[in-house]
């Protein structure tokens, strides 16, 4: 029987310089609020902001047929219009 070799890969480090007083402070924030550290927070953060994209043209397709299906009615050309035109000052 052959010994089986176990390999671990060890985290990665990194250092982020200069964050803004306003960006840490919704940070702590928000571990607070997770009970998490500032540490796990940003962790957490960069894997939701990493995980979110999708690449895959049929989950897009299949979300934005669902999407429409819950909406009601549709809107003509002039509402449109209209509303774009009742956004602007």
């Amino acid at each position: 029987m052959k010994p089986q070799l176990t390999y671990f890969i060890m985290p990665t480090n990194i250092t982020i310089k200069g964050i803004p007083d306003e960006v840490y402070q919704k940070l702590k924030l928000q571990a607070d609020k997770h009970h998490r550290s500032v540490n796990s927070e940003v962790i957490m953060t960069l894997k939701k902001s990493l995980q979110s994209r999708i690449h895959d043209p049929d989950i897009l397709i299949d979300r934005a047929r669902k999407l429409k299906k819950r909406a009601k009615g549709s809107l003509s050309i002039e509402e449109i219009q209209q509303a774009i035109d009742q956004g602007r000052p």
